[in-house]
């Protein structure tokens, strides 16, 4: 047994010896047999992949489909600082992984669009994972920002799409360049999408995909970094110790080394060679190695893909070039590149096969698979984690702000607006939104010509308007514009200015009766006219009140009498007052004729405290009359039973009317007055209509300082009550603070529309305060003449301000200029207001006293009240 021992373990040995070679040669065999068949594994290979990458996208595409959208709308106050973005950055981050566990990486994605399309400047808009939804909803931007769930956006398909996918270039680990918030970093995109044009087709989408970084992709890349760190710090060092010994060994065997051993006190051989240390490799830091890698906190991978589309060629890649430069402004050691390859004039990119098919899958279904340098810190991304601020400046496109289009009664032409490519357009806004307009600026700086270039579109478009000026210089401009034959019909001049020897003047009773109007208006508008024009009030001039209104009660109602009798020619005026304060004979008449027209009260008055007033008592009201009747112009514009002038039924029937008060003396601010106060009777007495029959009517007032000391109540009431009766006021003024105080807060409390050419800055500074001082005063006051700064409501929005080049009547309505049928609108203007001459009128004035005397004889007193109809008629 003992001698058996050894022979059995070498056989044991020489068995697993064989076993061991048997293995080596089958290994070998089968390395032989795969090399001979290689095809086989790769197919095998090629199989499991396919099938794994098909099952990836299916995955991928269902987890796709259950996305999200959110619309982030800013307003003109949103200005967020670093913390706030930065936490924003984070809630995008997060999200992206509020995802079934099964979803593939790439499915793991928030992306950020941003949009142009014509419709606004810039659209962000957010998409993600459904789980986020409630995440990403609430956003740390406060109330400044409006988040709304948003709807699937459909893009018709455009003749000709260019795509381009951008990649970080430069040093891995360097950031890109810190963009400062103010101008906002989104500007330079906002820049190269402010030309875009929606009816040629214009598209231009930017898509940024954010995803958080994979721990494993991480430390294979950090791994991949210090081990090319330390690889470079070696050869540094290699490199280092040859030049240290090439230099060592020139030296020693130079000439001045030789003399230098030879003049040497020290023994020895003079042959040895000097010893040489090499550089020891230095340290490498990680956090100098790895840069923006270093941290894991707030690392994302993103995915930057670009589309532009147009229906004209070459706008399309000319968009592209554009947002290219846009990005170039991120650019440090560390930019933006578009990934592809460049020969000669030919790009090969996301346009071209192999890779068009993979963007287009990414771009359809949001998927995320960004290249491996594209690695960033949420801090580099600040400046597309937002939407704009209000540092952006923002275009205003033809979704904005309307173009303006010659007829269409549903546009106010506001200006000429110069977009950021050099075209220049008529923009307007819109009729039923622009309820109050105001115009601020010096003389002679184009705001009365915006204002007339307004009223002649609107004129044309078939509406009505009055237009109010003290000088009578607008008339002769605006009628080369206005002669057409269609709106000949609708124009009527009231002119006071008595130009030439025997002037043509119209007429206008405010006691008239024979319109049908309400007695109490009537009494209530003149009287609230003669206390605004005399700055009367109960405190100062209670009794001059209460005898003009005593006074007019008593000839309205004789009014009423006469047209109820068929008789309107044999109404009373405004000039009858002094008869029945000072003339007996004629108050007794006056009285007794309208005794059962009077309320017991009135009569009252008329038995009891009027015998009691002093004589002197009737000067305070009697002088201003006095005025007006020594003016034979307003003698005879005033003087006549049945007046032409009808404020109501010329905004019924759409007239076009131009009043010319005639200046702004004492007894013409009475007169302003009193029309003033009867437009504010005439808008309030359409109570009677139905709102949706209401129809629209604009006044324009040029001069509101001049209107506005002879009734400055009357023009607040105005800018606060008219927009109720479908009546939208225009004014003009060189200065706001020349305004009362009451005119001047309602205008600019209301004001649809604010407008302001060049002017000192102490007289522009009120109007850029509206606006946050942005643009400054000092900017406004140096614009050119006809540059005009506006601010407008467009849909419920204010637009602006921005500026504006205010219309020119030659230029922008040179085709409807008619300088031919100047005089005959003259003709037809002063016939639709029954202008007759002077000296006609003044003789008919002359002798209404008597005609309305031998009335109040011949007629006993009225017994009840007779409703009277109300007269369609402008006459």
């Amino acid at each position: 047994m003992d001698l058996a021992a050894p022979y059995l373990t070498d056989r044991a040995d020489e068995t697993a010896a064989g076993q061991a070679v048997s293995l080596i040669t089958g290994l070998i065999d089968a390395v032989d047999r795969l090399y001979g068949h290689w095809y086989l594994p790769a197919l095998a290979l090629t199989v499991c992949w396919g099938a794994g990458e098909l099952v990836v996208r299916r995955l991928a595409a269902r987890a796709s489909a259950e996305r999200m959208a959110l619309e982030l709308v800013s307003n003109r106050h949103f200005d967020p600082g670093l913390e706030e973005i930065f936490r924003r950055g984070v809630q995008l981050a997060r999200a992206s992984t509020a995802m079934s566990w099964w979803a593939p990486r790439r499915a793991k994605t928030v992306q950020i669009r941003l949009r142009a399309d014509g419709s606004t400047p810039l659209r962000y808009r957010i998409e993600g994972p459904a789980g986020g939804e409630r995440l990403l909803s609430i956003t740390p931007f406060g109330p400044d920002i409006t988040v709304n769930r948003g709807r699937p956006i459909v893009d018709k398909p455009r003749e000709h799409v260019v795509r381009a996918e951008f990649i970080l270039r430069g040093k891995l680990i360097s950031p890109l360049r810190e963009v400062p918030l103010s101008p906002d970093p989104l500007q330079p995109l906002v820049d190269a999408v402010s030309d875009l044009r929606a009816e040629l087709g214009d598209l231009a989408e930017i898509r940024l995909d954010i995803q958080r970084a994979p721990k494993w992709s991480l430390r294979a890349r950090r791994l991949q970094l210090m081990s090319a760190a330390r690889r470079s710090e070696r050869r540094e060092a290699q490199r280092a110790t040859r030049w240290l010994r090439q230099d060592a060994s020139g030296i020693e065997d130079s000439w001045a080394g030789q003399l230098q051993q030879l003049l040497s006190d020290r023994p020895g051989p003079a042959t040895g060679r000097r010893l040489v240390m090499p550089p020891v490799p230095r340290r490498v830091d990680p956090a100098e190695a790895l840069g923006k890698l270093a941290e894991d906190d707030h690392l994302v991978r993103v995915q930057l893909l670009v589309m532009c589309a147009s229906n004209t060629e070459g706008r399309a890649q000319a968009r592209l070039a554009q947002l290219q430069a846009a990005f170039d402004v991120f650019g440090g050691r560390s930019r933006w590149a578009m990934r592809g390859w460049k020969l000669g004039p030919w790009r090969i990119g996301a346009d071209h096969w192999p890779t068009r098919r993979g963007f287009e899958r990414r771009w359809d279904l949001g998927h995320c698979q960004p290249p491996r340098a594209n690695w960033v810190r949420l801090e580099e991304l600040t400046g597309l984690l937002k939407p704009p601020t209000v540092h952006c400046r923002l275009p205003v496109l033809a979704g904005d702000l309307p173009s303006f289009a010659f007829g269409d009664p549903e546009l106010l032409l506001q200006g000429i607006y110069r977009g950021p490519d050099g075209r220049r357009r008529l923009v307007a806004t819109y009729a039923q939104e622009t309820l109050f307009e105001v115009g601020v600026g010096k003389a002679g700086g184009g705001k009365t010509e915006r204002a007339l270039a307004q009223a002649i579109g609107w004129a044309h478009a078939g509406g009505g308007l009055v237009f109010v000026d003290p000088h009578r210089d607008s008339w002769p401009r605006a009628t080369t514009f206005l002669a057409h034959d269609h709106l000949m019909p609708r124009i009527a001049l009231v002119d006071l200015n008595g130009l030439g020897a025997n002037p043509r003047v119209s007429s206008w009773n405010p006691l008239g009766m024979h319109h049908g109007q309400a007695a109490h208006e009537i009494v209530e508008a003149i009287a609230d006219a003669y206390a605004s024009a005399l700055a009367w009030d109960d405190a100062t001039a209670p009794r001059a009140l209460t005898i003009l209104t005593a006074a007019l009660t008593v000839l309205v109602a004789v009014n009423e009498a006469a047209c109820q009798a068929g008789q309107p020619h044999d109404q009373a005026t405004i000039f009858h007052i002094r008869a029945l304060l000072t003339d007996a004979s004629f108050r007794k008449a006056a009285l007794a004729a309208v005794a059962g027209r009077l309320d017991e009260e009135t009569r009252a008055w008329w038995k009891v405290v009027f015998p009691a007033l002093p004589p002197d008592a009737f000067a305070v009201v009697l002088n201003p009359i006095a005025r007006l009747s020594a003016n034979p112009v307003t003698r005879a514009f005033l003087g006549q039973p049945v007046g032409a002038y009808n404020i109501r039924t010329a905004m019924d029937s759409r007239m076009i009317v131009w009043v010319c008060p005639g200046g702004n003396g004492p007894t013409d601010r009475l007169l302003t007055a009193l029309l003033a106060r009867d437009l504010l009777r005439a808008a309030r007495s359409r109570r009677d209509t139905p709102e949706e029959k209401r129809v629209p009517f604009r006044p324009y007032f040029d001069e509101l300082i001049t209107l506005t000391g002879a009734a400055p109540e009357t023009i607040a009431a105005m800018f606060e009550d008219l927009r109720k009766y479908r009546c939208h006021v225009h004014g003009m003024t060189q200065l706001l603070s020349r305004l009362p105080t009451p005119v001047r807060l309602s205008l600019v409390q209301n004001a649809s529309t604010l407008a302001t050419t060049a002017g000192s800055m102490s007289a522009i500074a009120p109007i850029t305060a509206e606006w946050g001082d942005n643009p400054s005063p000092d900017r406004v006051a140096t614009m050119e003449r006809f540059e005009h700064f506006v601010s407008m409501n467009v849909r419920g929005h204010r637009i602006g301000p921005i500026q504006l080049r205010g219309p020119h009547l030659d230029g922008v309505f040179a085709a409807q200029a008619r300088p031919q049928n100047v005089p005959a609108l003259e003709r037809a203007a002063q016939a639709n207001a029954q202008a007759l001459p002077l000296d006609q009128l003044t003789d008919r004035a002359a002798g209404q006293l008597g005609r309305v005397a031998a009335f109040l004889a011949a007629h006993a007193p009225a017994s009840a009240a007779v409703h009277l109809p109300k007269d369609n008629e402008w006459t």
